[in-house]
């Protein structure tokens, strides 16, 4: 099954991502992390990369695309993989498009998680995320077994800094004028699938799996 989970931030496609990808043995592909990996191991790509990094801006999206094509190469995404975070343009998905169909790969799932904006400027003030795994939290809807300590990795939790309100509600000006549309782009090939993401957690994860067990059939 290879799946792209998209959504707003704070809507929870990261934690959702993740649950899948841990039942059924999927990588979660996250841009941050494969562009950190590439850079600790000093490839030609992650070179590149951290050359716009270290410069203050945004890695071309020939660049991501590159790590990715790299990323789907490793034995672990053969049987499959989910996307997360990628694409956030139309651009990006175009790019994604032809990337597939070079690797004889077929997008299975396009999963919409669904939360409205007033929803998520709260949840982001309360969110924090591990320093070494990134595993997201909520000091209300998920909090850690341990104050401020990974349930994964034992790992420091933090609050990042676009979390505040004002920098959250520039953040989803952002999504939807640039991520939006891909609601659309994807919505007429009869593989994407919206989920209500303003419910519980398990109740979320039961909603994909049901979709999950369509879609395998």
């Amino acid at each position: 099954m290879r799946m792209i989970f998209l959504g707003a931030p704070g809507a929870g496609k990261g934690t959702q991502a993740r649950i899948v990808a841990e039942k059924h043995g999927l990588p979660q592909i996250a841009t941050g992390n494969i562009l950190r990996q590439a850079v600790k191991d000093g490839t030609t790509l992650g070179q590149e990369a951290k050359s716009f990094m270290d410069a203050g801006g945004l890695v071309p999206d020939g660049v991501m695309i590159g790590l990715i094509h790299e990323r789907l190469q490793q034995p672990d995404a053969q049987k499959g993989w989910i996307l997360d975070g990628f694409p956030r343009t139309q651009a990006q998905a175009e790019a994604l498009d032809a990337l597939l169909a070079k690797v004889q790969q077929d997008l299975d799932l396009v999963v919409d998680v669904q939360v409205p904006d007033a929803e998520i400027v709260g949840r982001l003030g309360g969110r924090w995320v591990c320093k070494q795994c990134e595993a997201p939290y909520h000091s209300k809807n998920n909090p850690p077994k341990t104050d401020k300590v990974c349930d994964h990795c034992g790992g420091e939790l933090y609050q990042r800094a676009d979390d505040k309100p004002d920098t959250v509600a520039s953040r989803l000006t952002v999504y939807h004028t640039n991520t939006s549309p891909l609601i659309g782009y994807y919505q007429g090939r009869g593989n994407y699938r919206a989920v209500d993401g303003t419910q519980p957690i398990e109740t979320v994860e039961r909603a994909l799996e049901a979709i999950l067990a369509g879609v395998s059939r």
